[in-house]
C-alpha cells in the first residue's frame, strides 16, 4: 500500500509539472507572438509613412555611401535638369523639372530653387529653400535643404554621390525610421536639358559603384519646356 501510495503521489506530482510547463510554453509562444506581429505591424506603418513622403522604401537603416571629397560648390552652383529620379510625390505630375542654387548674403547658406511645369494644368509651379554643410567646415558633399513652405520644416541629406561640374551630378538623400526602414530618394542632374548616353552612363557607374538599384529610375519629360507660362511660386 504504501508503494503504490507513494507512485501515485509521484505520478500527481509529475502530472502538475507537466501542466506547469506546458501552461509556461504557451505563454510564451502567445507573448513572442505577440512580439512578432507588433514588430510587423510597426514595419509596415514605418514603409506606409515612407510611402506617405514619396520616398522608395527599404528595409535596413540608411546606408553609410562614400560622397564627393573636397566639395566645390562653387563649380556646383547654377542651374541643374533633372534627368531622372526615384519615384517622387511631389513631383509625379510634373516635367521640365529644374535646380538652381546660388550664393547668399549668409557665409554658408545657399538658396535653393525648384521648379516644374504640371502637365495637368501647364502652369509652371516653384519652391524656396535653402542648403547648408551637415557640419561646420567640412569639405565634403554633405549638405542639409530645407525648405520653408513645405508642411513640415525637416532638414533633409543632400548627399552628393558624384559630379565633374559640367555635365552630371547624383544627388541621394535618405530617411532612417527606426533602423527597420529607410526611405530612400535619388535624383540623377545634368548641366544640358537632354543629356548625352554618355552623360547618363557616367551617373549609372556611381550607382553601380555605390550599390543603389536603378530599378526605381524614372525619366523625367523635358520636353516642351515652355517656362513663359502661368507661372505660381
Amino acid at each position: 500500500k504504501t508503494f503504490n501510495y507513494c507512485r501515485a503521489r509521484f505520478s500527481n506530482k509529475l502530472l502538475t509539472n507537466y501542466i506547469n510547463f506546458k501552461r509556461i510554453t504557451i505563454m510564451m509562444l502567445s507573448h513572442n507572438r505577440v512580439r512578432v506581429f507588433r514588430l510587423i505591424l510597426l514595419t509596415i506603418c514605418l514603409i506606409q509613412k515612407t510611402t506617405v513622403f514619396a520616398q522608395i522604401p527599404v528595409l535596413g537603416s540608411c546606408p553609410n555611401l562614400d560622397v564627393v571629397q573636397n566639395f566645390d560648390i562653387d563649380r556646383y552652383l547654377g542651374l541643374w535638369y533633372e534627368a531622372e529620379k526615384y519615384p517622387f510625390l511631389f513631383e509625379l505630375a510634373g516635367k521640365c523639372i529644374t535646380a538652381n542654387y546660388e550664393k547668399t548674403e549668409d557665409e554658408g547658406f545657399y538658396s535653393v530653387y525648384n521648379k516644374q511645369i504640371s502637365r495637368i494644368t501647364g502652369h509652371e509651379t516653384g519652391i524656396r529653400g535653402s542648403a547648408i554643410s551637415e557640419k561646420v567646415n567640412d569639405t565634403s558633399a554633405k549638405l542639409l535643404v530645407e525648405f520653408p513652405s513645405l508642411p513640415v520644416r525637416i532638414h533633409s541629406p543632400y548627399w552628393v554621390l558624384g559630379t565633374d561640374y559640367t555635365s552630371y551630378a547624383v544627388v541621394f538623400s535618405c530617411t532612417d525610421f527606426g533602423g527597420l526602414v529607410s526611405g530612400r530618394m535619388l535624383w540623377i542632374l545634368t548641366r544640358e536639358q537632354n543629356p548625352s548616353v554618355e552623360t547618363l552612363e557616367k551617373a549609372y557607374s556611381i550607382l553601380d559603384k555605390t550599390k543603389l538599384s536603378k530599378a526605381y529610375l524614372m525619366r523625367t519629360d523635358q520636353t516642351n519646356c515652355d517656362y513663359n507660362s502661368t507661372s505660381i511660386n
